[in-house]
């Protein structure tokens, strides 16, 4: 598999629903079509909830994955 670029990452551990969406929207707001940002987690409902919230905006998401006993990264594209 492709190294995907990332172009932003947001660090929103400590947060929880529905709060990891909203910040995540934002943070692809001020960002270019086609930009990827990377949204670290460690709220478990989030792991679902931002991908599919996200999905529903429209926007591609690339990964979801695992990246300690913790803590999640939530990878997607700018619609």
């Amino acid at each position: 598999m492709e190294s995907i670029q990332i172009d932003q990452e947001l660090n929103i551990k400590g947060e929880v629903c529905p709060y990891t969406f909203v910040k995540s929207k934002l943070a692809l707001e001020d960002m270019e079509s086609g930009e990827v940002l990377r949204v670290v987690v460690d709220h478990l409902p989030a792991v679902t909830n931002v991908p599919r919230s996200l999905t529903n905006e429209g926007h591609n998401v690339l990964e979801v994955a695992q990246i300690s006993d913790t803590d999640w990264a939530i990878t997607v594209r700018k619609a």
